[in-house]
């Protein structure tokens, strides 16, 4: 039987969410209770894959296994470090996949605008001026366009740098100024691409034309420098709920 398991993580030790050769990863630590609890090997499936530092307040991954106890989320919490929490072990359709199922992911990234030692492994402390105004301008560019190459880490394998972008927009949260963008799926590095760029506009190092010319150029060395991961968070994933068995 095939289960989704809700989950949210801090990034800051781990190497990412992919399992690899030498480092701790969210989807090994997992693995490893899950494993321990069902007393055989159990691979996971993730509804995506965040890089080393970044962090997640809601992910999915998927699992088979013959039924589970009820109080599994419980037991796994048990198992499972301080900075990965279970929210629930749902069951699912046998064909639910945690990935290519998901209809929507939304990513806030975090600015401290000020020295904050509580953030310092949270947020981007960046000081420098910044217009909001234009930036939302900016961001509101992103929507008219659907192939973001151009954002997208070098020879990384994928079909196609389309995406579908949703929703993109700053706001002042007290001392945090966050960027939220939401679409159907995002490339490799892109959210943190995008951060990066929209800076550069804030900063007046570039215009909203220069955006579009970034975008249009379909070339990563055109476009800004990444943010640093540690702002970035994956906040929603977003899925049918037909996938669901009982809801």
């Amino acid at each position: 039987m095939r289960y989704f398991i809700e989950l949210s993580y801090d990034g800051t030790r781990y190497h990412g969410w992919q399992s690899q050769p030498n480092a701790i990863s969210v989807q090994e630590t997992i693995e490893k209770a899950l494993s321990t609890l069902l007393r055989k090997d159990v691979a996971i499936v993730g509804a995506g894959r965040t890089d080393a530092g970044v962090h997640a307040q809601q992910m999915f991954a998927h699992f088979e296994t013959a039924n589970v106890e009820e109080d599994l989320a419980y037991r796994l919490n048990a198992f499972l470090p301080k900075d990965i929490a279970i929210r629930s072990v749902r069951a699912v359709n046998a064909e639910a996949h945690a990935r290519f199922d998901a209809t929507a992911r939304t990513y806030e990234y975090w600015i401290a605008r000020r020295k904050d030692p509580f953030l310092i492994d949270k947020a981007y402390q960046f000081s420098m001026p910044l217009d909001l105004a234009v930036m939302n301008e900016a961001a509101e560019v992103l929507l008219t366009y659907n192939d973001f190459q151009c954002f997208s880490r070098s020879k990384t394998d994928v079909k196609t740098y389309h995406c579908k972008i949703e929703a993109a927009f700053w706001q002042e949260r007290e001392d945090l100024l966050v960027f939220t963008i939401t679409a159907d799926r995002f490339l490799r590095n892109m959210v943190r691409a995008i951060v990066g760029t929209l800076l550069e506009v804030g900063q007046e190092k570039l215009e909203i034309e220069d955006l579009k010319r970034i975008i249009e150029s379909k070339d990563r060395r055109e476009a800004g420098a990444s943010a640093p991961a540690q702002g970035l968070y994956l906040t929603q994933v977003e899925y049918p709920q037909h996938i669901f068995i009982n809801g």
